[in-house]
């Protein structure tokens, strides 16, 4: 497995992702999105696993006007331009990945 936790330092859900690999000894490369963003190709293999509204934050102050962008490659540009509104953690497993604390799925990756 090469997970990859795609996060923001303060949110809690990211903590106990983080928590849950190390209690299971599963090696894990953190990535804070707020300090490094997402690179596009990362941004649309995420898309391609869970899809682009489960993708933006609801509590964000920008999501009114993300879902008033048209296009889905308006809505992937305005993720990329503010990693702020993405929800976190992201975590993936090559194609896989997840969006939240989804621990009933990851404990399924191989």
């Amino acid at each position: 497995m090469n997970i990859q936790i795609f996060g923001k330092s303060k949110c809690f859900d990211t903590k106990k992702a983080e928590r849950w690999f190390k209690e299971r000894r599963i090696k894990y490369q953190y990535i804070d999105v707020l300090k490094y963003g997402m690179s596009r190709g990362e941004l649309s293999s995420v898309n391609n696993a869970v899809g682009l509204d489960s993708m933006a934050d609801p509590a964000d102050r920008d999501y009114a006007l993300f879902n008033y962008l048209a296009s889905v490659d308006a809505k992937l540009d305005k993720l990329y331009e503010v990693p702020e509104l993405l929800k976190t953690p992201i975590v993936r497993n090559g194609r896989q990945a997840t969006v939240g604390y989804c621990p009933e799925v990851w404990k399924d990756w191989k």
